[in-house]
């Protein structure tokens, strides 16, 4: 025991810890660099940059790091590049490792939701801003376990640097062992040495996941005040006893919500058709086609919708609608025709050209198309609160106080006050779409497009999420396009149904005279189905 002790102290074993330590650094912060660059050549859509990324990680993922490290240390010379023994092990590291990290990277960014960047891009954020605030956060949470893994990877690899003459630990204790034949309590000492320094790395690496834990309800320790999503606690936060994470409330439904200013029933229909035919055109759409390869999803539809309209799309499933509602926004692109937005055309400049991404997100920001998807598309990193005014700040530049206050005035209104520091996982899916709702509205938006709001909702939630956008319509007079199957709420709240098969509009007019009336035999048939499935 003695002897181990004086091993481990040894003035000469404490530098071998060092150089370990100096090459294992270089070769994780280089790997990290050269990582980020990899990832974002493997998801460029330029083919080249990609194809050189994987030929890059198939070489250096199948070829012997001892192999990499002598030809940075004995090959290079011949080119000119002579590096010292540490700086050649920690480049060949870093080499070895960045195709392991950029593939931690890629998986941590496609692991994101698809539905949570396309809320992004359609409440006008740019590529920048997504990445920064919504891909990222998300990305690196669940990369932690994996570069903790690669990380004491690395400081074992760090070990064959002694083919190369880099006095690490491990060949200190080897030429102290051939020098001493005292084998076993030398390589036991660097052995322990190895295993506390790989356990700093795991505490570390555990340390980290606490503090991005988004479930963790103590106050948030300085390190977060730097994370891109902190928000400052506030007198009003709620503080769960015994570090539980808050539990799903029960929908109270429509009883949630407060008192409605107008009644439906208040709305005098021909006074309001009158007033719309003299309002100024919202949307125009006129001969759009969109195919998805050979298969035709829009026919050359033609549609006009006035401020302050409200339009229900009706149609079987695989009719169109929810493409139409996203060429709308500009989410999809489309083969011919053209859409206007307040008589611009969203997604292209005055050349006719197709806007750069992030010229587009700052047009779909300056238009004002709101939308709400199927899937609600909350970003799960973010509280409700955070959720509705995170965008606010990010893309039109309100100040973090007005945002605050103007998501807590949609949350009251939404009936969700009392859930404005909830993660969206901890709502009910109905809770969860009005606070989509509520985010969709935050900008004002010239236009809002519902996609299916209540086709993901058990049945028992469907009349909350209703209720809010029936009020959206009828207080607020919101210039509205809405795709659903809820024929009732069609009639309601409706000025004019559009009905949609096989790419075509077939059959539009106002709500009452289609829904009761339809002239097309297909309009007939599929209105009776509903109809029979209602019943």
């Amino acid at each position: 025991m003695e002897l181990f002790l004086h091993y481990i102290s040894m003035p000469y074993m404490i530098e071998g810890i060092s150089v370990t330590l100096q090459v294992t650094a270089l070769g994780l912060a280089g790997g990290l660099i050269l990582g980020v660059i990899l990832a974002w050549m493997q998801l460029s859509s330029f083919r080249p940059l990609a194809s050189f990324a994987r030929i890059y990680a198939v070489i250096f993922r199948g070829t012997p790091l001892i192999l990499q490290m002598v030809f940075a240390y004995n090959a290079l010379p011949q080119i000119g590049i002579k590096l010292p023994a540490i700086l050649a092990a920690g480049l060949a590291l870093a080499c070895n490792e960045a195709p392991f990290i950029a593939e931690m990277l890629r998986a941590g960014v496609l692991g994101v939701e698809r539905g949570q960047v396309v809320a992004g891009q359609a409440l006008g954020m740019t590529p920048g801003i997504l990445m920064r605030r919504i891909i990222a956060p998300q990305a690196i949470r669940s990369m932690i376990p994996g570069f903790g893994n690669e990380a004491v990877s690395a400081l074992k690899n760090s070990s064959l640097a002694s083919v190369i003459a880099v006095q690490e630990l491990t060949l200190r204790s080897t030429q102290l062992a051939s020098s001493t034949f005292d084998f076993f309590s030398i390589f036991f000492a660097s052995g322990l040495i190895y295993l506390v320094l790989t356990a700093a790395i795991a505490a570390i690496q555990l340390f980290l996941e606490w503090q991005f834990d988004l479930d963790r309800t103590k106050t948030q320790d300085q390190l977060m005040r730097f994370l891109p999503w902190y928000r400052p606690p506030t007198i009003n936060d709620p503080s769960p006893k015994d570090g539980a994470a808050p539990d799903i409330l029960p929908d109270a439904g429509v009883a949630e919500l407060p008192p409605p200013r107008l009644r439906p029933e208040s709305v005098d229909r021909n006074k309001r058709a009158e007033t719309l035919a003299r309002n100024n055109v919202a949307v125009e759409i006129t001969n759009l086609h969109k195919s998805y390869d050979k298969a035709l999803v829009l026919d050359g539809v033609d549609m006009t919708v006035r401020i302050g309209e409200v339009i229900a799309l009706l149609g079987p499933s695989g009719s169109g609608k929810s493409t139409l509602l996203r060429c709308i926004n500009n989410l999809e692109l489309w083969n011919g025709g053209t859409i206007k937005v307040g008589g611009r055309q969203l997604g292209f400049g005055e050349n006719g050209r197709s806007l750069s991404p992030r010229s587009l997100a700052h047009a779909r920001a300056e238009v004002g198309v709101g939308m709400v998807f199927q899937q609600f598309n909350l970003f799960s990193h973010l509280t409700a609160r955070e959720n509705i005014a995170g965008p606010l700040r990010w893309v039109h530049g309100v100040s973090r106080n007005d945002a605050d206050r103007c998501a807590d005035e949609l949350l009251e209104r939404v009936g969700l006050s009392h859930r404005a520091d909830a993660l969206p996982r901890h709502l009910s899916g109905g809770q969860q779409q009005r606070v989509a709702i509520a985010r969709a509205i935050a900008p004002n938006p010239s236009v809002l497009l519902f996609d299916e709001p209540t086709s993901a909702l058990d049945p028992e939630l469907v009349n909350e999420v209703l209720e809010v956008i029936r009020r959206l319509a009828v207080e607020d007079g919101l210039t509205m396009i809405i795709s659903t199957h809820q024929l009732r709420f069609a009639s309601e709240v409706a000025d004019r149904v559009v009905l949609l098969a096989g790419g075509s509009i077939i059959e539009e007019g106002p709500a009452a005279e289609v829904l009761t009336n339809p002239k097309n035999p297909v309009a007939q048939r599929f209105l009776n189905a509903m109809d029979s499935e209602k019943a």
